[in-house]
């Protein structure tokens, strides 16, 4: 990495040379996105299709602009791989890109944009700009295609660049896996054991390095992360007009940890009020009884009975 080139200094660079390091460092057998060599604004990315859908098997590339302003500014994604889902070489419709800078979140980076794109691919389109509603069979014969070769895009630095995430994408996964189109169901997958969201908000379904899903990252990603309808409004409320989507599809409000520590905090601080009361009723009468012996009226109730 040509690190001489740019200022160390400048908040942007700090950030993504940073992004680098932990992308190198913490590699994922789910996804790999290096940015180029003379351009670190400029990434090229692969992500695996995710299991259990017509996409399995697919490695699928694209392109990442990030903004002289990262991470203050949303960068711009693109796919390079016929997928049937996304269209390729169009700039995608998320609340993570720049079409809606107004959802954009300082916190998120390439690795939180490529988890979402993944859990993105098997959810219904709602007709954001830049997506595909290709037949399930149709996107699993573009899933074995894309394994062939690496596409072919811009300059032979980015294709050496496209070529070399293929190869580690392989490597990683290197069988195809066997099973028709036809078996797949025609399910909704969002309704398939609370796996996916599929609605215009969007999907909550994240892989952990192994393949199997992470739930905790998958919530959060589902809370903070949505497909922008084509016709969609921005809001000038920034990041805070994201909506909260449960992944089961209710409505209903579900308490976060601390929230439930408090309600369970109130109940016990009213159990031991009450506790305190009547010791201290207790304590009294003990006391009355004391005094009233001491004083003799104890012997007068006694004589008198």
């Amino acid at each position: 990495m040509a690190d001489d080139k740019y200022n160390l200094k400048n908040p942007a660079v700090k950030r993504i040379l940073q992004e680098v390091k932990e992308m190198q460092s913490n590699p994922s057998d789910d996804f790999m996105s290096l940015p180029l060599e003379e351009n670190i604004f400029e990434w090229q990315f692969a992500i695996r299709g995710p299991r259990d859908t017509e996409f399995e098997g697919g490695i699928y590339h694209g392109r990442i602009q990030l903004p002289a302003e990262y991470p203050f500014k949303p960068p711009s994604f693109m796919l390079l791989t016929p997928n049937g889902r996304f269209e390729t070489q169009t700039k995608i419709c998320l609340s993570i890109s720049n079409h809606h800078p107004e959802h954009w979140q300082p916190s998120w980076s390439v690795r939180t944009a490529l988890v979402a794109l993944i859990a993105f691919m098997p959810t219904n389109p709602n007709g954001a700009l830049g997506s595909l509603d290709y037949k399930k069979e149709e996107r699993h014969a573009l899933a074995i295609k894309s394994r062939e070769a690496a596409p072919r895009f811009g300059t032979p630095e980015r294709q050496k660049l496209i070529d070399e995430i293929h190869e580690y994408m392989l490597s990683k996964a290197p069988s195809v896996p066997q099973f028709s189109p036809l078996e797949f169901s025609e399910e909704d997958p969002a309704n398939k054991d609370g796996e996916f969201q599929e609605s215009s908000q969007g999907a909550g379904i994240v892989h952990s390095q192994e393949g199997h899903p992470n739930p905790a990252l998958g919530e959060r990603i589902t809370n903070e992360i949505q497909e922008v309808p084509a016709d969609a409004n921005p809001s000038p409320a920034g990041g805070g007009a994201l909506r909260e989507v449960s992944t089961s599809g209710s409505s209903d409000h579900i308490l976060p940890p601390r929230a439930e520590m408090r309600i369970q905090k109130s109940a016990d601080d009213r159990l031991f009020t009450w506790a305190a009361v009547g010791l201290s009723i207790a304590i009294l009468v003990l006391l009355l009884k004391k005094f009233m012996k001491s004083s003799g009226h104890g012997a007068v109730f006694m004589d008198g009975s």
